[in-house]
């Protein structure tokens, strides 16, 4: 009976901790997701940095403008950009600085993004092992 009891809190446990891993694995998948995402943005912009190196002043370039919608503009100036340095400050920077900026965010992220892949990779693993002690200890008390 003891052992019963035992054998019942110890399923109660370890299906509290899998739904806790599981919930932790989706929360590192959104996150990599956004990281996917925001390396795919800048990758853009540094494909877009080299595009500018190579233009002419008053050049006409198609510029996004949401909804899959683009405006025609010259280019004023292709020695200097606008950069977001974050909490909404963005500051005026030359072709290469702003590259530097843009590659070094990129380089974060990616750290950042494979840190979180790993981790997800663990959990998983964790949630696997977890699973399978589950189903034993249920074919056993059966």
């Amino acid at each position: 009976m003891v052992a019963q009891k035992n054998q019942e809190e110890e399923l109660r446990k370890l299906s509290v901790e899998l739904q806790l891993l599981e919930q932790t694995a989706q929360s590192l998948e959104q996150r990599i997701n956004m990281m996917a995402a925001a390396i795919t943005d800048l990758t853009y912009a540094n494909m877009a940095l080299d595009g500018i190196k190579t233009e002419k002043e008053k050049a006409e370039l198609l510029v996004p403008i949401g909804g899959n919608s683009f405006i025609k503009v010259k280019l004023a100036n292709t020695d200097k950009v606008i950069v977001g340095m974050g909490a909404g400050v963005s500051i005026e920077k030359t072709i290469p600085e702003a590259k530097t900026i843009v590659n070094d965010r990129l380089t974060e992220l990616q750290k950042t993004m494979n840190s979180a892949q790993q981790q997800l990779s663990q959990i998983v693993d964790r949630i696997n092992m977890g699973r399978k002690r589950l189903e034993t200890m249920l074919s056993s008390a059966k």
